[in-house]
């Protein structure tokens, strides 16, 4: 068989449902219609595989979020969203995860299409976990619930209280979220938002609108009131930057970097809208001299090079113990060396590209500095000749502390392998030595050596010879310049719930 015909036989064919949707210019979801931007303009989706053009978008701005807001307000004060019970929202929100589920293989080629990751993933990883996630939460829908207090006052003799708490929907709520995993983070926020009985506008990627429109689709056809989810696609300098500030949203919630975090808080400060923020990371994975050697190297690989890099929580600083530092690099630089990186369409890849030129500038540009600085490649370093945003799985050592790859978020399959020497306080603040906190993993298999190094990393989740391991119950987020607040568990409704004193005196005489 050539080349040519095997690359041919496993590449995934587009269904009739996704050719149809990417044929289509695709329009604003506002008060349950699809509708032109109020300036008429669309922007182009690339496939990050070809850099072709592959759809077209429309582009809102200041005014389809005016529009979005006014319906998400008068849908959440007065339409019938408010009005269902806990018990009939939760079902509509199952149905979306069910949906989700029914249309898996159109939402897998979307999501592959657009963003480039791997075919495999999205099928396996991406939109399973979008489900389950509107599942779970669906579930959380008839569980919010208030406390009654017993009250001790006193200064009012004579007086009794009957006092109790409710927790209440927090309102009308901005949603922004990154081109990395499209429709997960989609449901990462949505999920939780409608469980809580808010309203949202949603604001997606514009490299990655794709998915999110498509979700748009099956919520109509769950049953979603007009206005409960209003969906404006557009840049973040205008789309973006007039949902943060609006003065009619209570809450925004955000994922994407740290920069632009720092700009949607500052936004934020009109009307002191309540703000939940999941930022970058820089995070430190590390192997001890006891642990068990493949799997510590298999599973540190796959922390750096899922989703080509482009993960938040990543394992990008590779701390290794001494004695083993040579058998780990060597070994992740052997896999390093054999993934399969392709178009996400094809079966076989094992690494699609980059999500766009300007990422796979930046990632080059550290690839660039790294070098320039004495950093060694001992895989990869190079951008990928040829059509697409193809970067290398790359594995530098010779790092120091004070080098830009060491020190900030590259957002790309690179890893810097840095040796230790002793578990002891200076691996500790090594470990800790990142303006980020968002997670961490640790190769042992001493449990001692896990419960010390568990309560002193800074980061909001520790992985133990594992890595990137998520669930809809398990609470993500981060410490430090990583963010504000968590995803998913329990903990997520916090974020958009708000609680209410209530307090009723009576007289006892």
């Amino acid at each position: 068989m050539s080349e040519v015909a095997e690359k041919i036989e496993t590449r995934v064919a587009l269904s009739a449902k996704v050719a149809k949707f990417i044929g289509q210019k695709r329009k604003l979801l506002i008060d349950g219609k699809w509708t032109e931007a109020a300036s008429g303009k669309t922007f182009e989706v690339f496939d990050p595989a070809t850099g072709q053009v592959i759809a077209h978008a429309a582009e809102g701005d200041k005014e389809d979020i005016n529009r979005a807001v006014k319906a998400a307000r008068f849908a959440f004060e007065k339409g019938p969203w408010s009005r269902m019970t806990p018990s009939e929202r939760g079902k509509i929100i199952w149905k979306i995860g069910d949906l989700i589920l029914k249309y898996q293989e159109d939402f897998s080629q979307l999501e592959t299409l657009d963003n480039g990751k791997p075919i495999n993933v999205t099928r396996g990883a991406d939109v399973p976990l979008a489900a389950d996630m509107f599942h779970y939460m669906a579930g959380w829908a008839t569980k919010i619930e208030g406390s009654q207090l017993s009250l001790s006052v006193p200064y009012t003799p004579g007086q009794s209280y009957h006092a109790y708490t409710r927790r209440e929907a927090i309102g009308v709520v901005g949603q922004i979220i990154p081109w990395n995993f499209p429709l997960l983070m989609a449901a990462w926020k949505l999920g939780p938002a409608l469980a809580a009985g808010c309203t949202v506008v949603l604001k997606p990627a514009e490299e990655t609108p794709l998915t999110a429109l498509l979700l748009g689709e099956i919520m109509i056809e769950a049953g979603l009131p007009p206005g409960v989810v209003n969906i404006v696609t557009g840049f973040g300098e205008t789309a973006g930057a007039a949902l943060s500030g609006h003065m009619d949203v209570d809450k925004i919630a955000f994922t994407g970097s740290t920069e632009v975090g720092k700009l949607i808080a500052r936004a934020a400060t009109g009307n002191l809208k309540k703000v939940s923020l999941e930022l970058g990371g820089k995070s430190p994975n590390i192997v001890l001299e006891d642990a068990d050697l493949p799997a510590a190297i298999a599973g540190s690989a796959s922390a750096i090079y899922f989703n080509q890099g482009q993960v938040c929580c990543a394992g990008s600083r590779l701390l290794i113990q001494q004695n083993i530092f040579d058998e780990v690099v060597e070994g992740v630089s052997k896999i390093a060396k054999s993934i399969k990186v392709g178009a996400g369409l094809d079966t076989q890849t094992e690494m699609g590209p980059l999500v766009s030129t300007i990422q796979l500038d930046r990632v080059s540009g550290f690839l660039k500095s790294g070098k320039e600085d004495g950093a060694k490649a001992l895989a990869g370093g190079n951008r990928k000749s040829g059509a697409g945003y193809f970067v290398e799985p790359t594995v530098l050592v010779n790092t120091t502390p004070n080098m830009k790859v060491y020190q900030e978020e590259i957002f790309g399959p690179v890893v810097t392998a840095v040796p230790f020497k002793n578990l002891d306080d200076a691996l500790v603040a090594q470990a800790n030595d990142s303006i980020y906190g968002l997670a961490a993993g640790i190769w042992t298999k001493d449990v001692g050596k896990v419960h010390r190094l568990a309560a002193q990393i800074k980061a909001g989740t520790v992985w133990v010879n594992c890595y990137n391991i998520f669930d809809a119950s398990l609470p993500f987020g981060g410490y430090k310049q990583s963010g504000w607040g968590r995803e998913m568990g329990a903990e997520v409704l916090k974020n958009y719930t708000e609680t209410k004193s209530v307090c009723i005196g009576y007289s006892t005489e």
